[in-house]
């Protein structure tokens, strides 16, 4: 892949921190911006199509906390019985 040079004015609180993160990685300071950019290209790109994410039937009301609590022990308790019946 070839790459294309730029400049671009960054705050010099972040150049210390992705100094500080090269070093703690032992990769150069460009890496890291070369990284930072990929990333926010990707999360600017525009899709062709939307995305076929999987979908799941149940009533669109959100889920409480006490529905997830409830379903953690219910799935506990039956592997628990599942290892005890072993």
């Amino acid at each position: 892949m070839s790459l294309k040079r730029t400049n671009v004015y960054a705050d010099p609180e972040d150049l210390a921190i992705i100094k500080e993160a090269a070093i703690r990685r032992g990769v150069p300071e460009a890496e890291i911006i070369r990284e930072a950019i990929h990333l926010a290209a990707l999360a600017s790109r525009v899709w062709d199509e939307p995305l076929d994410w999987p979908t799941f039937d149940g009533s669109e009301e959100p889920i409480t906390g006490e529905a997830i609590a409830d379903a953690v022990v219910s799935g506990s308790e039956k592997g628990l019985l599942e290892d005890r019946d072993r």
